[in-house]
């Protein structure tokens, strides 16, 4: 089982920023593809970004030129820096990984738990 720990929500006003990190965790993986979610109250849970193991990226319009995913590869892990934050940001985050695991590359996909993220105008 791969693991996720994600840190790094709470509460800023409009126009801060937050780093939210996204730390996988197991034996023998690798990472395709890791991306960041959000779902606010009564709404659907919506993608806002994601990034393959190569550096290939893809943003919601509504984040485009505010937020930035990245990953570190080396340590599994991976980072979504949120700047310019509106109050319609405000949603709980979620990691999402997709990979591969074990000596036969079984494919499997994990979630976090999520982490708050709440922008006060």
């Amino acid at each position: 089982q791969v693991q996720l720990v994600e840190s790094g929500g709470g509460l800023v006003q409009a126009g801060g920023s937050l780093t939210l990190s996204c730390a996988a965790s197991g034996s023998a993986f690798g990472v395709n593809l890791m991306g960041w979610y959000r779902q606010a109250p009564g709404k659907q849970r919506d993608l806002v970004a994601t990034i393959t193991s190569g550096g290939t990226t893809n943003y919601a319009d509504s984040v485009k030129g505010r937020f930035t995913i990245s990953i570190d590869n080396a340590k599994n892990t991976g980072f979504l820096q949120m700047n310019s934050l509106k109050p319609e940001d405000t949603a709980v985050y979620y990691c999402h990984v997709e990979g591969y695991t074990g000596s036969y590359y079984y494919p499997f996909d994990s979630w976090g738990q999520g982490t708050q993220v709440t922008v006060s105008s």
